[in-house]
């Protein structure tokens, strides 16, 4: 319902009463600067798991970008259709199209918490990807590694329709332990937001960073496929 109107007051909320708020409105408005930076990032074709209402892959289709967003609910795939992108209702752990030739994996908004087990998602994340190919995730702006069941809430519905499912939330530091077999590609902060990126192994020696690439040297096509090296990510 929050979705359809396009704001909250949305919470997960834990078994203990707390609550963590879902920002509902900015996830149904068009994708901002900080977000654009973020997929200015991407490279190739790009797998948004857990989409939303599709602000993100409204925006890379507006670009000719090829993507696809995933997600379990029914009415975050309509906004993204509405929207004008492309998208499934289905859970990441179930078959995806294209697994093991995406070029790029978002995990935005929170979504490295999915399953409530980073490391089973990472591992699943890495089978979707191309040898080499990139993740980029949002984790917690401060330090924590937390698991727990959780159920979504609203404001008049304080106790949760549903079954409680699990979630995690993991700040950076968190998500390069869990990453063990990844190659860590950059990180970095914009308007109080935090992003990893990661790559997939790949038979090639040279590393890449996630830097995003200039726009005035390459057309999109060419773009889509950049690879070449740089410096790491500031603002650690």
């Amino acid at each position: 319902a929050a979705l359809r109107a396009g704001h909250g007051p949305l919470f997960l909320r834990r078994a203990d009463g707390w609550l963590l708020p879902l920002e509902v409105e900015r996830w149904c408005a068009r994708a901002d600067a900080v977000d654009r930076d973020v997929l200015d990032r991407c490279e190739g074709a790009v797998l948004d798991v857990g989409c939303g209402p599709g602000r993100l892959v409204a925006e890379l289709a507006a670009r000719g970008r090829a993507v696809l967003g995933i997600d379990v609910s029914a009415a975050a795939v309509d906004h993204t259709v509405r929207m004008g992108g492309q998208a499934l209702r289905r859970s990441v752990f179930e078959p995806l199209p294209g697994e093991g030739r995406w070029d790029t994996v978002l995990l935005m908004d929170g979504n490295i918490g999915i399953g409530g087990d980073p490391r089973a998602l990472l591992d699943r994340v890495a089978g979707l990807l191309r040898p080499g190919g990139l993740l980029i995730a949002e984790t917690a702006p401060v330090d924590i590694d937390e698991r727990a069941q959780v159920r979504v809430v609203g404001v008049t519905d304080a106790r949760g329709t549903g079954d409680p499912f699990p979630w995690a939330r993991l700040g950076t530091p968190a998500l390069l332990r869990y990453a063990r077999g990844w190659t860590r590609a950059g990180q970095w902060t914009a308007d109080g937001r935090r992003f990893a990126a990661l790559r997939t192994r790949s038979r090639r020696t040279a590393s890449s960073s996630a830097e995003p690439p200039k726009r005035t040297a390459l057309i999109s096509s060419q773009r889509a496929r950049n690879t070449s090296a740089g410096s790491p990510v500031a603002d650690r």
